[in-house]
């Protein structure tokens, strides 16, 4: 099981953010976010955004650091990519 996530660099709603996703399947990121403690509603197509406060819980439960650029190729090369005008099929 792989997760990844990008560093807390998106702004928003007065805090930094980052991306969490996997490169396997949605239920194994699911069941991760659940692990983190992240409500159902920072699901946003195919990723978790997580504040820079749960950042480093996601890596001691075993999220691993990569750049935005790098999270985003695991994404696409994992065929789990959604773009904006799709939207999830079940969370």
């Amino acid at each position: 099981m792989t997760l990844y996530i990008d560093p807390p660099t998106w702004p928003g709603h007065g805090r930094m953010w980052s991306h969490l996703v996997s490169d396997v399947s949605y239920q194994e990121l699911h069941a991760f976010a659940a692990r983190l403690g992240a409500p159902a509603r920072a699901f946003d197509r195919d990723h978790y955004d997580v504040p820079s406060s749960s950042y480093g819980d996601a890596v001691r439960l075993g999220a691993v650091e990569v750049g935005t650029k790098e999270l985003v190729r695991l994404l696409t090369s994992a065929g789990l990519r959604r773009p904006k005008h799709e939207r999830p099929r079940g969370v």
